[in-house]
């Protein structure tokens, strides 16, 4: 049987998402509950890996196991295992022509950034934050440089291991509300730090600093050394993958309705 679960995490006390011999990831909280609750251990797959300090709403990982149980169960169970800051949030059954990864058509970041004179408090380590205002048509015309198919070389990470660096950016949404940004960006896969990076150039051109020519130059050049430094984890939230219709697999949680 294979089993597909939506994780939802803040992702602060954690190391990423990827096991590591420290135990300190969502991965390890994760597959140490579900070992528990199955009373047997069991290994998960997941849509898409997250650095430190990052969170997410719809994590979607898959697992393979001979226990049946219904699927509110395993929802239910392994909850009772977690810490309060993880949770699974739904669970459905699948077969072996699912998989978590391979089978996404596509992957949704959003990038929350309070604009004020006065660094973040209650909202610490959720949110990013630039004490410079913003030019919100300057971002616009940015974002607009970088939808479509591009080598995005210039914003991976030296660690990325993608065996690829061309990737096609569907759409991206900037929005305020009050003091605070919404930047989301969706595209066909990620690299690694790939949406920091591009936040760090996009507030870049934002706060004046850099002007939207610099960004395509960027671009061109593919040298990560000419674009702007990489931008905090706080604020990043891995909305979820999504999939063809026929998996019938869920791609919104009531954490979608909190986020500003």
């Amino acid at each position: 049987m294979r089993v597909v679960l939506g994780i939802g995490y803040r992702g602060q006390a954690y190391q990423g998402w990827q096991s590591q011999p420290g135990g300190s990831t969502v991965q390890d909280q994760l597959e140490r509950a579900l070992g528990k609750f199955a009373d047997q251990p069991l290994r998960t797959m997941c849509a898409g890996r997250t650095d430190t300090g990052v969170h997410a709403l719809n994590q979607v990982v898959h697992l393979d196991t001979a226990l049946e149980r219904e699927p509110q169960s395993w929802v239910r169970g392994t909850n009772r295992f977690l810490p309060a800051d993880i949770a699974v949030q739904w669970c459905r059954l699948a077969d072996e022509s699912f998989h978590a990864r391979y089978s996404a058509i596509g992957r949704r970041y959003v990038y929350v950034l309070l604009e004020s004179v006065v660094r973040p408090a209650v909202e610490s380590g959720m949110v990013g934050w630039s004490f410079r205002p913003l030019d919100s048509a300057a971002m616009q015309a940015a974002a607009q440089l970088l939808l479509g198919e591009h080598d995005f070389s210039a914003f991976r990470s030296a660690e990325c291991q993608a065996p690829s660096p061309v990737k096609t950016m569907r759409a991206i949404g900037i929005s305020r509300r009050g003091a605070y940004w919404r930047f989301e960006f969706d595209a066909s896969a990620f690299l690694h730090h790939m949406v920091r990076n591009l936040m760090g150039c996009l507030v870049a051109v934002g706060s004046g600093a850099r002007g939207v020519d610099w960004l395509a130059e960027v671009i061109a050049s593919k040298e990560r050394r000419l674009a702007a430094a990489t931008f905090p984890a706080d604020g990043l939230y891995f909305v979820g993958p999504y999939y063809d219709a026929i998996h019938a697999i869920p791609d919104r949680t009531a954490a979608m309705d909190w986020l500003p």
